[in-house]
């Protein structure tokens, strides 16, 4: 290779650039941390046993399967819930960011009686 001659890229540099990309970061950063909810949520849900569904569960044949299932529609709530979160609150300004425009106004209030006369 000469001097002038760009490297090769490696496939594993290939595979994590889509993450340099800020939305997706954005999504996989929420989508762990709804995962993370999910995976606490179900882990209370065993460790409270509501209604003996702790001991359902593990008396059946494959518990396995029960759990990753519950696992499964509880990471699709709230890793859905905390992306969607996260999209909705992209275009929103803070009140820090910029001052007021114009001059102050005063807002006059009226009374619910004056107002239907």
């Amino acid at each position: 290779m000469t001097k002038n001659q760009a490297p090769d890229r490696t496939p594993h540099s290939r595979r994590f650039n889509f993450l340099r990309v800020p939305l997706f970061r954005l999504l996989a950063i929420n989508l762990a941390a709804g995962t993370a909810v999910a995976a606490l949520f179900v882990g209370c849900l065993l460790a409270l046993n509501p209604g003996g569904l702790r001991d359902l569960i593990l008396a059946d044949s494959s518990p396995g399967s029960a759990l990753g299932l519950l696992l499964f529609g509880f990471v699709v709530t709230f890793g859905s819930t905390a992306m969607g979160t996260a999209i909705m609150a992209m275009g929103r300004r803070h009140k820090d960011d910029e001052p007021p425009r114009g001059p102050p106004r005063l807002v006059t209030q009226r009374s619910p009686a004056r107002a239907r006369r």
